[in-house]
């Protein structure tokens, strides 16, 4: 059997050129990076103003187990099947983080027959978008500390420096360090840390930015410290707000690649779903919309985080309206949310797929929220029994909505024809989208996590500690009390504790902090023991990964 990487290196792939003018894009709306990946030129988002849109298709999942739910493999598979019965399809995802690759997840390309390649170079440097997003971020510090050495001008209280350096790659040792120790020479010495890359307020503008001048201005209005007073001081403040932009302004442009079976895949931006807002750039997004009839998107981790965000923070920035969610489940994760450990999840048990479907009911019902349809993919294993299966299909039939057995990393997009048909049926089936946020971003701060605790999480409410209401109280006495909320909170459970299985009940949220993000336009709540900078698993799969003599790469997924 061969694996991941042998699978995309034996790929026929098309030159980006054959893909762009699949789109209808002319070449010269094309920057090629390389035979097979490619930039979309600014000037092709005026070219295609006035087209209509496709129809947005949102995957999503249940909260993830150590078994995989395989959403990125299923948004592939159907964006392939899509083609394969008929329809104009394209793909839109997030960039991989090298912190995972070289950490526990590795690659992040889908798996098996239903893949984004060339798998390598996404998976690595790409086209240099997260590098990018670093470099931007840092000079931004760089700035801050510049600023402190030459006088303070901006008057900066060095105990209340908001920004953090930040590095795409898993490293606990940077979480919090001290700075310009060794004489005056060498700075001012002060309390700092890293975050991890995909965490940076910079990648979350990059994703929601909608064209130059937007990016500048969010890049400006980044909240980077208080001064001696108590007052905000602002990015735009230090000026260096277009030395940002300058860095940026290639990374803002959509990457063009394509699947194992030719489909067009944008994929652009990788803010992390759990301490981020999880979704890929709201201009490819966008891109997408306007040179496909359907376009497959994904949201990180399980609906919980990542399709509330999409839908709360980047659909109501956007203006965009999903016509379809689909969720995503594999037999072995709903037996593992009811209670088997990892070792047995091949073995046939009814009782712990009963008990742990109660997690794929909440999902469906909180999509259902949103009032936007929901098609149910279980991602199928040689292991599920016959059995396991009807009692799915039987109770997705009595939840009201379609289900799917899909075999796509096995087969490719054939073995995800019946949930392409199932979704365009689902989709057809709804005149009209009524699509709406799960908050009124006019309500408080408090209000909005409470709302989102209990609706989504199905919490019997929050308790915020005094850190958190102290951080509230002076976002609110800035002005900015009515973003969207972007919660970072664990990824195993619907609750803050990842040992909560299931449907947990009986609990509440705890918020232990509160940040502005002011560029980006959301408030980030943090649950739990949610970290920013990750740590390397204690065998990384960096062990795993190696380069020949002739430069071909190995242990890559």
């Amino acid at each position: 059997m061969l694996s991941d990487i042998e699978i995309a290196q034996s790929a026929e792939m098309k030159r980006i050129t054959e893909i762009a003018a699949d789109l209808g894009i002319d070449e010269q709306d094309i920057e090629p990076y390389g035979h097979y990946k490619a930039k979309m030129s600014e000037a092709l988002y005026s070219k295609l103003a006035d087209k209509e849109d496709g129809k947005l298709i949102l995957v999503t999942a249940i909260n993830p187990t150590p078994a995989g739910e395989g959403k990125t493999t299923i948004s592939v598979g159907l964006s392939d099947a899509l083609r394969r019965i008929g329809k104009k399809s394209v793909l839109a995802l997030r960039e991989p983080s090298l912190g995972p690759v070289f950490g526990m997840k590795g690659g992040a390309a889908g798996g098996g027959y239903a893949q984004v390649v060339p798998m390598e170079d996404i998976n690595l440097h790409f086209t240099g978008d997260m590098h990018a997003i670093t470099a931007a971020n840092n000079l931004l510090c760089a700035m801050i500390d510049n600023h402190l050495q030459q006088g303070n001008e901006l008057r900066i209280d060095q105990r209340r420096i908001m920004f953090k350096r930040c590095m795409d790659m898993n490293d606990r040792a940077l979480r919090n360090i001290l700075i310009g120790l060794g004489g005056r020479a060498n700075g001012i010495p002060r309390e700092d840390g890293f975050n991890i890359t995909v965490a940076s307020e910079v990648m979350a503008i990059l994703c929601l930015a909608s064209d130059v001048a937007d990016l500048k201005e969010r890049l400006g209005n980044i909240l980077v410290a208080y001064n001696l007073s108590g007052e905000p001081v602002y990015a735009k403040d230090l000026g260096c707000t277009g030395a940002m932009t300058a860095l940026l302004k290639d990374a803002l442009k959509p990457n063009l690649v394509q699947t194992l079976e030719n489909t067009p895949a944008f994929i652009h931006g990788g803010p992390f779903a759990n301490i981020a807002h999880g979704c890929n750039s709201l201009r490819a997004t966008k891109l997408a919309l306007k040179l496909g009839d359907y376009v497959v998107t994904e949201a990180g981790f399980g609906s919980d985080l990542g399709a509330e965000k999409f839908l709360d923070i980047k659909c109501r920035i956007a203006g965009l309206a999903p016509a379809c969610v689909v969720l995503v489940a594999t037999i072995k994760a709903l037996k593992y949310n009811g209670g088997v450990q990892k070792q047995d999840l091949a073995k046939e048990n009814m009782w712990a797929l009963e008990k742990g479907i109660e997690n794929l009911r909440t999902h469906i019902e909180n999509m259902h929220k949103f009032h936007v349809p929901v098609v149910v993919a279980i991602n199928r294993f040689a292991t599920d029994t016959d059995e396991e299966v009807k009692f799915v299909q039987n109770f997705c039939s009595d939840m009201g909505v379609e289900v799917s057995m899909c075999e796509v990393f096995a087969k490719g997009g054939e073995g995800g024809k019946d949930l392409a048909e199932k979704v365009c049926e689902t989709i057809d089936l709804v005149s009209g989208t009524e699509f709406k946020p799960i908050y009124d971003t006019h309500m408080t701060i408090k209000d909005k996590v409470d709302k989102i605790a209990k609706e989504i999480y199905r919490a019997e409410g929050v308790t915020f500690t005094a850190q958190a209401e102290k951080a509230i109280k002076e976002i609110e006495s800035i002005g900015f009390w009515d973003l969207p909320i972007c919660v970072a909170k664990t990824q195993y459970s619907l609750s803050d504790n990842p040992n909560l299985l299931g449907k947990p009940k009986n609990f509440k949220i705890t918020v232990r902090d509160a940040r502005l993000s002011s560029g980006a336009g959301f408030v980030v709540i943090y649950t739990g023991d949610i970290l920013t900078m990750p740590g390397l698993p204690k065998a990384p799969a960096a062990l795993n990964i190696d380069c020949d003599k002739d430069g071909n790469i190995s242990g890559l997924f």
